[in-house]
Formats: structure tokens, C-alpha cells, sequence
């Protein structure tokens, strides 16, 4: 079955929304990737930003601000049923009553750190995409997909860490969670220079053709 651009379009915001929950649900497992400790959620968060940025330079800004909008609201419906399920009580035979406590209310502020970054993110994403889109007119995707995502990825992460962590307990004052910012920042931004090559692959998939896309400033 050959698929259309608005089918494309569709798959696209399914693997948006479905790695935007399941970094949200993983993200408090810190694991060891050889040279630096980071969560897991770190593998699913370039991919938000390697997708708005092919659907802007395919749909342009409007259809990628849709893309955001749909994440949000994703991410709200999430917590709230979140919340509910943690102040619900357990029924006599349910199963890991503490652990499911612990670890779902943790998720609680998780969540809205997360909510709240994202959304600053990727709208900053959004926007410097257009910006400098407009300034190369039109030219060097490599360098738009670049410049947007990695400040947008300060940004992120800077927004979560703050909300998320900052004086959990004494240590986590201003100093120590910059400690935590940069290590994660500069990661991110090696994931985002390794994406260049999925994002033109990504445009030429969604437009069906080698980058002969009409540019868009909406």
C-alpha cells in the first residue's frame, strides 16, 4: 500500500505522542551507557525534536505548533489519569501497593516538570526552526536542525531539572543541578548532530521527494 503525505503525516504524530508517554513513563530509570549514567528517557526525547522539525520544513509552523498542541494535551490526560489512579484506594488483593505508590507519585512531579519543558521547548523549537529557515532562506536544513534543537534542548533540559528535582533534599541546590544540566545538555547535543542525516531522510520520506518542498513561513 503506497502512503500518502497526510498517512505519513499521521505515523509521524503516533511515534510523536507514543515516545513523548513513554519517555515520561521510563524516565526515572537511570542507567549506565559506558561513559556517562543518564535516564532512559534520553533515547525517546531527540526524536520530538528531530520530528517537529521535519514536519515544519515539510507543513511548516502551524502543522508543527498541531504537533505540540497534540503532545500537551497527551501529556495532561496522562497526569490527571495519573493522579486519580495514585489517590484511588487499593482494593484487599492488589499487588505492590508501596512500590506502586512510590514510584507513580514520583512520576507525579516528573510529569509536570516534563509538561512544562516540553512545551517551552519544543514551541522555542518551533520557532527558531522558522527563524532561521527565513535567515538561510530555505537553505541548509543541516544547519536549522542543528541551531533550533540544540538550544531548545538547553532549554528542556534546564526547565525539567529545575521543576523536578531542584531541593528534593539539600544537595539538589542551584549549583548541583547545573552539575546534572550540562552532562545531559551536551549528550543531548550529540544525539542531535547524529539525527542530521534522519532528518533529511525524514523530510524526503514525508514530501516523497529529494527536498523539492515549497517552503512555508505560516
Amino acid at each position: 500500500m503506497k502512503l500518502d503525505i497526510g498517512m505519513k503525516t499521521n505515523i509521524l504524530l503516533g511515534i510523536f505522542v507514543g515516545a513523548l508517554i513513554a519517555a515520561n513513563l521510563i524516565g526515572l530509570k537511570i542507567a549506565e551507557f559506558g561513559i556517562f549514567q543518564a535516564s532512559v528517557g534520553i533515547l525517546l526525547f531527540p526524536i520530538l525534536f528531530l520530528i517537529t522539525d521535519v514536519i515544519e520544513e515539510v507543513h511548516g509552523k502551524k502543522k508543527a505548533h498541531e504537533f505540540v498542541i497534540i503532545g500537551f494535551i497527551t501529556l495532561i490526560i496522562v497526569l490527571v489519569v495519573t493522579v486519580i489512579a495514585v489517590i484511588l484506594p487499593f482494593a484487599e488483593r492488589s499487588l505492590v501497593k508501596d512500590e506502586y505508590t512510590t514510584i507513580f507519585s514520583t512520576t507525579i512531579r516528573i510529569f509536570i516538570a516534563s509538561i512544562t519543558a516540553f512545551l517551552i521547548a519544543q514551541f522555542h523549537d518551533v520557532w527558531a526552526f522558522n527563524f532561521w529557515r527565513k535567515k538561510t532562506k530555505g537553505r541548509y536544513l543541516w544547519l536549522r536542525n542543528n541551531l533550533s534543537t540544540i538550544v531548545s534542548q538547553f532549554l528542556d533540559t534546564t526547565i525539567f531539572m529545575f521543576i523536578a528535582f531542584y531541593n528534593i533534599s539539600p544537595k539538589f541546590n542551584v549549583e548541583y543541578i547545573f552539575t546534572l544540566i550540562i552532562p545531559y545538555w551536551l549528550v543531548k547535543v550529540l544525539f542531535a548532530i547524529l539525527d542530521t542525516p534522519f532528518c533529511y531522510l525524514g523530510v524526503r520520506w514525508l514530501s516523497g521527494s529529494k527536498l523539492n518542498i515549497k517552503k512555508k513561513s505560516n
